[in-house]
């Protein structure tokens, strides 16, 4: 059995790893709000643990084992299908839904993860759009671009919005960046000025700052090519 700091740390290094190959230890601690030390110390624990978890390199940081990535995956399983229960069956906002599942999580046992599951019809993704790993711990890829990155003129479909910071997340939804939402990049300010979106129906253009636009990520659409 691993404590609830373990998994904690598990699903922390593969969320920051999967975008990087390797959690630093800087990044953990920022991350899970402890101090270096502590991570240093828990890294070292779950290296020396059989069968071994991470593989740990003093000023290198972490990566997960595969052991350790089927736990980890099986909390971050635990996490968004309890999401997605809070929303979708009792009705709590998105924005309260993650620091919920967070306390849930490590309690809830595999029969109980099975009936949430079953009751929601398996669901795929979590309210934010987080893909919610299978029950055998593989998790399809989905390929996704930042919406900063897209060019003027690019439409695309909204897949995944950052689920930890509630006042973001009541401001998405109120200018409409849900998943599942058609955006397009209608222009953009330069020197790092706003980016004019057109989002869903909605009629005109909504200005959202790059550094929102660059937490939301999206599946582009084909460019459609101008008739000459």
């Amino acid at each position: 059995m691993l404590t609830t700091s373990a998994e904690d740390y598990l699903k922390a290094v593969y969320e920051i790893s999967e975008g990087s190959g390797r959690a630093s230890t800087s990044a953990l601690a920022e991350k899970l709000g402890v101090t270096p030390a502590s991570v240093t110390g828990m890294l070292r624990s779950l290296s020396a643990r059989r069968p071994q978890l991470v593989f740990y390199q003093k000023h290198h940081g972490a990566t997960l084992t595969e052991e350790g990535r089927r736990r980890a995956l099986e909390v971050i399983r635990h996490h968004r299908l309890v999401e997605a229960f809070l929303h979708q069956t009792l009705g709590l906002p998105w924005d309260q839904v993650h620091a919920e599942a967070e306390r849930i999580e490590h309690a809830i046992s595999e029969d109980l993860e099975d009936r949430i599951a079953e009751h929601l019809g398996f669901p795929l993704v979590d309210p934010h759009g987080g893909l919610i790993p299978a029950k055998d711990g593989s998790l399809p890829e989905r390929p996704a671009s930042r919406l900063d990155d897209l060019p003027t003129g690019q439409s695309a479909e909204i897949t995944l919005v950052p689920d930890e910071d509630p006042a973001l997340l009541r401001y998405l939804a109120e200018v409409g960046l849900v998943p599942g939402a058609a955006v397009t990049v209608l222009d953009r300010e330069p020197f790092a000025g706003p980016i004019y979106l057109k989002v869903g129906s909605a009629a005109g253009s909504r200005p959202v700052s790059p550094a929102v636009c660059h937490q939301v990520f999206v599946t582009p659409s084909q460019m459609q090519e101008n008739p000459e």
